[in-house]
């Protein structure tokens, strides 16, 4: 299983578009060879060089298993058209919050997960909840790294 976006390469930077320092929307998303068996795909995206420790960007779960992609600018909402789910980031708001680092070059990892069933929780849930109730669900995962310095 592959991640990607058509907004930065792995381990590239990402644009300036995506962070707080521009329009903070969500990069465009999308994976392909997802492993047989899988339901539902979830979403963490997460900063490990935060002075504080891990800062959670982005939280979305129960993706159903024939959406491959996650459009650029999803909205802000509890519940996605294509019918997943978002949970809470650390900034305490539902749905995605760019890159917005205090000084220096982070990394923002974007972590697919392929699932064998859904999760079931309902939006709002937070990174912590997620990965307990994906735990032992995991068929796949994938990550894409992006970069940003302010």
């Amino acid at each position: 299983m592959e991640i990607k976006s058509t907004a930065f390469e792995n381990d590239g930077m990402i644009p300036g578009l995506y962070t707080c320092d521009g329009e903070d929307i969500s990069p465009p998303l999308e994976w392909h060879d997802a492993p047989d068996g899988t339901q539902s795909f979830s979403l963490i995206c997460d900063d490990p060089d935060a002075p504080m420790g891990i800062w959670v960007h982005w939280v979305v779960y129960d993706i159903p298993s024939n959406v491959n992609t996650l459009p650029e600018h999803a909205p802000s909402e509890k519940e996605l058209t294509n019918g997943g789910k978002q949970g809470r980031s650390d900034f305490g708001t539902i749905g995605y919050g760019g890159p917005c680092p205090p000084s220096g070059t982070h990394r923002y990892f974007f972590k697919l997960y392929a699932l064998d069933s859904y999760v079931d929780l309902q939006p709002g849930a937070t990174k912590e909840q997620l990965l307990k109730a994906m735990k032992g669900h995991i068929l796949g995962e994938s990550t894409l790294i992006g970069n940003y310095r302010r």
